[in-house]
């Protein structure tokens, strides 16, 4: 069976990691630096800061921008349920808007009628690694004054109007889970534009400590006064490790990636039942995930699990959740892209012969 994703792990990994454990230092450290400065060369992105998870960035992010109890949060409800998750544990409020049918990402037309007086934030979702329209959505921001909050999850690598995903808002988080596009285990970042919250960023990680000013003092333990308490949030060195061998050869993996997603448009172009999403040329792709609306969902899963290939919807709405007050009547497109979103094997371990099984096997039909 053709599974929907695979961990790669770079043949330079296990020295990196080896020399970690050797060296006993297995903290936050010397590689944790070196990790978020590659991530910064390679993708031309602003201060990212190091986590251990993408939820956690998610957490961070909305600690520095303000976010606190009964503050309101407009983001998507096509996402995993950690980007809901994070702004309840703020004590906050996620409020959903709709969604565009031929991407997955957030409508700002929607977003703009969901603005109240309590609204403090928009967190739009990168689904599959497809740029939202960061265009109209800061305009929204910048015209009543809310931070953005980019959920980039599957988005590493993306580009919106020629700028990296990661430096176009206030905060934008990473994952870099297992089978994300670049794995540390698991792990995570959140990109900051402000040198402000880059700073406030790096002690919130780890309990609120400016570890950068605070010396050991001759009783053996560091010197500081807390002021703001912060959280465990740090990635560690091994962590580390494993993200720079898996950075090495990762523009030619994003590269593999790109040419499959080209090879299935042209494929399935004509194919009777299914719908391509949309592909601005604007906007390029990290290509984590390859959706299609299809008629007879479950008839396509079946015919393809026949064949050897899985088949899925990764995730469904998460408004659906009761910890988030259940399913919204007033998202029409959500619901129907619910009803027919699928997603087939996109990852850069797939060979040549396995594409085309794919290809063959969704043009079989079902």
């Amino acid at each position: 069976m053709i599974s929907m994703f695979a961990t790669y792990v770079d043949s330079s990994a296990r020295e990196k990691v080896g020399a970690v454990l050797d060296s006993t230092f297995l903290s936050e450290g010397a590689k944790v630096k070196e990790f978020e400065s590659q991530l910064a060369q390679k993708f031309k992105i602003p201060r990212p800061i190091a986590l251990n998870s993408g939820s956690t960035a998610l957490e961070l992010a909305l600690e520095l921008a303000g976010i606190g109890y009964g503050d309101e949060v407009i983001t998507s409800p096509q996402t995993f349920i950690a980007t809901g998750i994070a702004i309840l544990r703020q004590g906050a409020v996620p409020v959903f808007a709709d969604i565009e049918y031929d991407t997955g990402n957030i409508d700002p037309d929607s977003v703009r009628g969901k603005v109240t007086s309590k609204t403090k934030a928009i967190l739009p979702v990168h689904w599959g690694g497809y740029p939202c329209d960061m265009e109209r959505l800061s305009a929204i921001a910048k015209e009543y004054n809310l931070k953005v909050i980019e959920d980039a999850a599957h988005a590493l690598g993306a580009t919106y109007h020629g700028k990296p995903i990661g430096g176009i808002s206030d905060f934008t988080c990473f994952s870099f889970q297992a089978i994300k596009h670049v794995t540390t285990g698991d792990g995570g970042a959140v990109c900051c534009l402000s040198d402000k919250d880059e700073q406030e960023g790096l002690k919130k990680r780890w309990f609120g400590i400016d570890r950068a000013n605070s010396p050991m003092s001759i009783l053996g333990e560091r010197e500081y006064d807390l002021v703001n308490p912060g959280f465990k949030f740090h990635m560690n060195d091994y962590a580390a490790a494993l993200g720079l061998a898996n950075l090495r050869t990762v523009n030619e993996r994003l590269e593999r990636r790109r040419m499959i997603s080209c090879q299935y448009r042209e494929a399935f172009k004509d194919v009777a039942g299914v719908t391509l999403w949309r592909k601005d040329d604007d906007c390029v792709s990290a290509n984590w995930l390859f959706g299609l609306h299809v008629e007879r969902r479950e008839d396509f899963i079946r015919a393809l699990a026949s064949r050897g290939v899985t088949a899925s919807v990764v995730h469904l709405r998460i408004d659906a959740n009761s910890c988030f007050g259940g399913i919204r009547e007033d998202l029409p497109t959500q619901t129907r892209f619910n009803d027919t979103q699928i997603h087939i094997p996109l990852h850069d371990m797939l060979s040549d012969d396995e594409v085309g099984h794919i290809i063959d096997s969704v043009r079989a039909g079902w």
